[in-house]
């Protein structure tokens, strides 16, 4: 069971979802970056490439963390809620949806969180093999 108040649960469950989310969401913005430089090249050259290679990435994870903090910071402004998981050991998004905005939210996260990031990455990873193989054929032709 979980030994703690619901304050810690609900510390706990938000660091979780919120590290969970970056996680992922960082590697859904490695793989668009990798997929942007691979498949076009010309893409983001500038004249002054220094401010490009110093700003983006902090920008990028800038806005990986505004991201997931949006979204696990949901709850704590009652859209959803945290609580213990089904077995009670630990504490994670409330499933069962008690309400229509607790089910909206549960549907957002799923959408925004998981799906598009998902299809996000397949598709950028995707593309990458395709300039490959495509370089790959130009190259045993010359």
């Amino acid at each position: 069971r979980w030994l703690f108040n619901q304050a810690v649960c609900t510390l706990y469950a938000f660091c979780g979802v919120l590290f969970g989310l970056c996680s992922l969401t960082s590697l859904t913005v490695l793989s668009t970056v990798c997929c942007l430089k691979v498949c076009y090249p010309a893409y983001g050259r500038c004249r002054d490439g220094y401010l490009i290679y110093t700003y983006t990435p902090l920008l990028l994870l800038l806005c990986v963390w505004a991201y997931a903090l949006m979204f696990a910071a949901a709850p704590l402004a009652e859209w959803g809620s945290y609580g213990p998981e089904p077995y009670g050991t630990a504490c994670c998004i409330t499933w069962k949806a008690s309400s229509r905005e607790a089910t909206l939210y549960i549907l957002a996260l799923f959408i925004f969180c998981y799906l598009l990031p998902c299809l996000l990455i397949l598709v950028s990873y995707s593309l990458i093999l395709w300039t490959v193989r495509v370089s790959r054929r130009a190259v045993r032709q010359h």
